[in-house]
């Protein structure tokens, strides 16, 4: 055990005295492959399980809207985002998934900031069009759910369009139990969304307390 610490203790200290300019000669993708290769031994080193230890730079072109993100953002609120990039820089990585048979990556949470680095010359210049992301092992139906959770735990998630979220995980077999758990809501919860969009016909096997009527 000694020998393997002193070993990463050399390879620190290597890194750590590397001239930065000793890495001029190589392109930004050759950068980009060091940068996520040493964010994979970085993750191995402390084995927490946290997607967010794990940061990876992919091109942008690779990285997908999904179709079912319910997290709308005013134009206020937008330009308030891109101010804060274009101030503090990207604080926070987008969160995909990875699409199946492809390399590349769908979107769970972090549709704005993924626009306006594509879109704003300025922010995708700054960044040579790559994104940074944090990738979940997940399938199309956890992909959804993570995307509610992530959109509700901000406060910024629409009923309405939640509700159509709701609809699909139910049309992929999950139970009113899953999505209580899952979603962190509770059945009444449930009742009220349905009541307030009209989706009687989504809940109708499953009985709720009295407490909305």
């Amino acid at each position: 055990m000694m020998d393997i610490t002193n070993n990463f203790i050399r390879l620190l200290k290597i890194l750590n005295e590397l001239d930065v300019s000793d890495l001029l000669d190589l392109s930004i993708e050759e950068r980009v492959e060091i940068f996520n290769q040493l964010s994979d031994i970085s993750a191995k080193i402390v084995e927490f399980k946290h997607p967010t230890l794990n940061v990876k730079l992919v091109d942008s072109a690779l990285v997908k809207d999904n179709d079912y993100n319910p997290n709308k953002v005013g134009p206020v609120e937008f330009k308030l985002l891109k101010h804060s990039i274009k101030k503090d820089g990207i604080t926070i990585p987008v969160v995909v998934g990875k699409q199946t048979g492809s390399n590349s990556y769908v979107i769970i949470d972090g549709y704005h900031r993924s626009q306006i680095i594509k879109k704003d010359k300025q922010i995708n210049q700054s960044i040579s069009d790559y994104i940074p992301i944090v990738i979940l092992n997940k399938t199309i139906d956890n992909r959804i759910s993570s995307s509610i959770r992530h959109n509700i735990a901000r406060g910024v998630h629409q009923v309405e369009l939640t509700s159509q979220l709701v609809i699909k995980l139910r049309d992929m077999k999950w139970t009113n139990d899953d999505i209580s758990q899952e979603l962190g809501m509770d059945n009444d919860e449930i009742l009220r969304m349905q009541q307030i969009t009209g989706l009687a016909e989504a809940f109708r096997h499953h009985s709720f307390s009295k407490a909305w009527e």
